[in-house]
């Protein structure tokens, strides 16, 4: 079996190593902009603008302007007051949860991501999403605590599940609720220009503040990370030693983000043309678990990575949740895929492992 850990060629729709091309069905590019022509010429707009780097922590007294214009076209391209961009969802991750973690008691929902920890991993009654959330609304409506923070994925981005935090609406109105949402994986993939999951819902909950971050470097092709929320959220965030004290993305890049709107509704057509073509072909004997919209087909079957090796098609292949864990097999459909991509991968899928 080939090893495919020391790749020079980017991991876009095929993968060429040994003389062999195969399939590449993983990675996170859902949207495929990290090979786009027509964005890596934005990329490069950008650069011969604004030059390669920005090298200078966002409390410097000489600034770029793009960071500011971004953060206000990001804010209402996802319907958010304000926002403010980081270098990695790391950095955007740990400012956040730094910040919202002094405005009452923690809460981690199951499997949160490491960059959302503060101390180590949280300690979670429940590992099954669903229970959990009725728990967390029974304890936070019977506490005497008033002031509560809910940290969690808005995807599971690895089972997959979309998760539902709609029922957070029964928590009592006189609870103050800050809701800390993940959605790296998520973020304008699922939904056209939105989060995964509908927090529409919260408009009506004025007791509920949603603050949403996320990596830009999975669908939208951007090495940063933002944050987004209410104007006195993000005030606080970028008072943080995180974002004074750190250098931002590089501007070029950021540049390609604001200015390539019909390259990301392309792309994101693309992306769920393949997903209606898979879905279509999908058979039960597949035994893969999914979630509509979200363009990631997992499956256990511990053969199956090799199998689709063998004919040419080049899945991610992991253990999860521990080292120990028996393999998760990862197939990822993205918008650089071909109808004809799409029906190779069927056919492999059809035949015997």
């Amino acid at each position: 079996m080939n090893s495919f850990r020391h790749l020079q060629q980017p991991t876009g729709r095929t993968i060429i190593i040994d003389q062999q091309e195969y399939l590449f069905f993983g990675g996170t590019a859902y949207l495929g902009l990290l090979i786009d022509e027509e964005y890596q010429s934005l990329v490069v707009e950008g650069i011969q603008k604004y030059g390669l780097n920005n090298g200078t922590s966002r409390s410097n007294n000489v600034q770029l302007g793009i960071y500011d214009e971004a953060e206000d076209k990001l804010a209402k391209r996802f319907g958010f007051d304000a926002a403010a961009l980081f270098s990695s969802g790391y950095l955007a991750a740990q400012a956040t949860v730094q910040i919202c973690s002094s405005r009452g008691e923690i809460i981690y929902a199951p499997h949160a991501h490491q960059a959302l920890w503060l101390d180590g991993a949280p300690k979670v009654e429940s590992t099954r999403f669903s229970q959990w959330l009725l728990d967390t609304i029974a304890y936070i409506n019977d506490s005497n605590q008033d002031s509560f923070v809910i940290i969690a994925n808005a995807i599971d981005n690895l089972t997959p599940t979309l998760y539902d935090f709609s029922p957070l609406a029964n928590i009592a109105s006189f609870k103050n609720i800050t809701l800390v949402l993940d959605d790296s994986h998520g973020l304008a993939v699922v939904n056209k220009n939105a989060a995964s999951t509908d927090i529409s819902l919260f408009e009506s909950c004025p007791h509920i503040e949603i603050v949403l971050l996320a990596s830009l470097a999975k669908g939208l092709g951007t090495d940063a990370g933002i944050v987004l929320g209410s104007k006195d959220t993000i005030a606080e965030v970028k008072k943080s030693p995180i974002f004074m004290g750190a250098s931002p993305s590089a501007p070029g890049f950021i540049y390609a983000l604001m200015n390539s709107e019909s390259i990301y509704n392309k792309a994101y057509q693309s992306l769920h043309n393949n997903l209606e073509l898979f879905a279509s072909a999908l058979e039960s004997q597949f035994r893969l678990n999914y979630a509509k919209g979200f363009p990631v087909f997992t499956s256990k079957q511990s053969s199956l990575y090799r199998h689709m090796c063998n004919n040419g098609v080049l899945i991610s292949s992991f253990p999860y949740p521990l080292p120990s864990s028996p393999l998760l097999n990862r197939i990822v459909i993205s918008a650089l895929h071909t109808s004809q991509d799409i029906l190779n991968l069927t056919r492999v899928l059809q035949t015997d492992y």
